[in-house]
Formats: C-alpha cells, structure tokens, sequence
C-alpha cells in the first residue's frame, strides 16, 4: 500500500496528487454518500409535512416500504400488485434493452478494434459520437416521430405493402425499446471496444490457422478476454435504463408505466419525498444487486471494470 502511494505522489507530483485526492473524496461524500444517507432517512420516516420535520410525529417507521409490498390498508389486493408489477416490468425491460445493446455493440467494437483502419475507424467512430451531441430529449421525439402512426417507419411500410395500416409502434412500446437502446448505446460499444482492442491478434490469426471456425474464435478467444468490457457496458446500461425517465415520459405507450415515473410522481405530485425515497432505493438495490450478479457471472472483479 505504502509502495502504491509513494507511486501514485511520484508520477503525479505532491500538489496534483493532493488535489485529485481532495477532488474525488469531495465528490464521493457530497454527491454519492452524503445524498444517499439522506435518502435512506427520508425512507424511513413517517411522511409528515415539512413544518412538523423532527416533531413527535416525524418517526421512524417501515411504512413506505410495506406500501410497495402490500399496498394501503384500505385495499382489497393482498399485494401492491400495481407497484410491484411496474417495478418488476421496469427491471425485466432494462435487461431487455441491455440484451439488445450487448447484441448490436459486440460485433461493431470488434469490428472497430480489430478491422476496420485509419480514416474509416475514425469515421465510425465520429458516426457513433456526432448524433449524441443533440439532447437526449430531442432525441427521444424524434424516435417518437420515427415511429408515429405518421411516421416515417409506418410510412415505409405501407408503401411497399408490408402493411395496409399504421402499426402502433408507441402503444406496443417498439419506441420506447428502441429508443432506451440506442441512447445508451455508446455505454455499451466503448468498453467492450477497450477490451477487444487490447486483445493480440497473433492469437486470432493463430486459431484461424489450425482450422477454427469465426464463432469458436468467438467464444473461446475473445468473449473470454473482452468480459470485463461486456460487465462494465451492462451495468451501465442497465442502470441508466432502469433509472430512465425522460425515454419512458416521451416514448411511452398507455400501458408502460416506469417505476421512475412512480418515484417522480412521489417526489412531485404527491409530495410524498418519504415513499419516493424508499421506491429509489429500492431500485437502486435492485441495480447493485445486477451489478454484483453480473460480476459473478462473467467472473470479474471490481478492479478490471473500472480498467
């Protein structure tokens, strides 16, 4: 430990160690822990309006979280059927869009790392890069128009006669899954692409020269080298897309409530910052429990996601 640190103040200097040190513990206490720590009180305190915070009736209590499970008293249901079911559509939809992502960037950071040369990788790459300087708002109406009843999808369709209708992509949520995939999409390429970028070639060239066929070269060679990049872009996909508000507001169908719209209605429309509190944390469980599950499914550790 003490080498790593005579290390680090070598190679950066005493003052600009200092200040990177000073700079990351600032930020992890009063954006990371300190919010949080906060949150977790909110959640357990009884929902009370602000003027009586730290009265008698500012208790500690589990109500908000038994709220998610059981739902109110005054129900019929046994369970919050409605609140669980959004919340369990909202993570089975996030490894969905997860799925897609890893599906579509694989084949494109390999071809980028290990194909494609001089001014058509830097093309690409400018192609993946350019269209994310416009907002994410922005981008998200533009899938909605693309996918409009009038859209230019629905449009393309009829005229070669696939169709004799408009198909409601925004109702059967195509938009909004196509929508969360592409604007996490560099989240999921870049990281698989550091990975394979740094896998020899010899041994590529070597397995195709004893015979072995491109998905064996695959499974054997380069999925196995490239899982720390594949563990890394996941679980950022999958917590932004789980964590998602602005995509599930704009692109949205009837039928596709997100657990976030929940929290913010908790948070905004029922200035209820104590049960919106308990349902963030419950999700952001939910996302560190994905995290932990997908390292022990590609077997990495920590340290080689954040490589």
């Amino acid at each position: 430990m003490l080498n790593y640190w005579a290390n680090y103040f070598t190679r950066n200097g005493i003052g600009v160690g200092m200040f990177l040190l000073a700079a990351v513990l600032l930020w992890m206490v009063f954006m990371i822990i300190l919010p949080q720590l906060y949150m977790v009180d909110f959640s357990l305190r009884a929902n009370v309006p602000p003027p009586k915070w730290g009265g008698e009736e500012h208790v500690y209590t589990l109500e908000h979280y038994k709220y998610l499970l059981y739902g109110s008293s005054k129900s019929a249901e046994q369970f919050n059927t409605i609140d669980l079911s959004v919340f369990g559509r909202t993570i089975l939809a996030a490894v969905f869009v997860t799925i897609i992502d890893l599906c579509l960037c694989y084949p494109v950071a390999y071809y980028l790392a290990h194909v494609a040369r001089g001014g058509w990788a830097r093309l690409m790459i400018m192609s993946l890069i350019i269209p994310f300087w416009i907002n994410e708002i922005l981008r998200a109406f533009s899938f909605k128009v693309l996918f409009g009843t009038s859209g230019l999808i629905n449009n393309a369709l009829m005229a070669v006669g696939l169709i004799d209708q408009p198909y409601d992509f925004v109702r059967e949520n195509v938009a909004l899954y196509s929508g969360l995939s592409y604007a996490y999409i560099l989240l999921m390429i870049f990281p698989i692409y550091n990975a394979i970028e740094s896998l020899d070639k010899n041994q590529i060239e070597a397995a195709r020269d004893m015979g072995s066929p491109w998905w064996r070269i695959h499974w054997r060679i380069v999925l196995p080298h490239a899982k720390p990049g594949i563990c890394s872009g996941s679980t950022m996909v999958f917590m932004l897309s789980a964590g998602a508000l602005a995509a599930p507001q704009v692109l949205g169908g009837p039928s596709s409530l997100w657990f976030t719209q929940i929290i913010y209605k908790a948070f905004n429309n029922s200035a209820n910052w104590a049960r919106g509190s308990a349902y963030a944390l419950v999700l952001l469980l939910a996302c560190i429990i994905f995290v932990l599950l997908m390292m022990r499914i590609f077997k990495v550790k920590l340290g080689e996601i954040a490589r």
